[in-house]
């Protein structure tokens, strides 16, 4: 029974090690997609005009004719 011993490296010592292994490359890959989403050029640094969150505004139907060429109007 020497393969069976609890202080040796038995077969439950080696799915120790691969539980660890992947335990690891799971924290390594969510640290680079971590490091790749705020790399990203549409996080909250963008910054657009008034001129363009108007036109965005319009285009979803927020506001009317009238009421865009008012505000761009008073941007101008």
């Amino acid at each position: 029974m020497h393969g069976y011993e609890y202080g040796g490296m038995g077969f439950g010592m080696i799915w120790w090690w691969i539980i660890g292994l992947i335990v690891v490359a799971a924290i390594i890959l969510i640290v680079i997609r971590s490091i790749n989403q705020n790399n990203t050029p549409n996080n909250s640094t963008h910054h657009t005009s008034p001129l363009d969150i108007l036109k965005e505004r319009y285009a979803k139907g927020e506001i009317d004719k009238e009421e865009f060429e008012q505000r761009k109007k008073d941007l101008m």
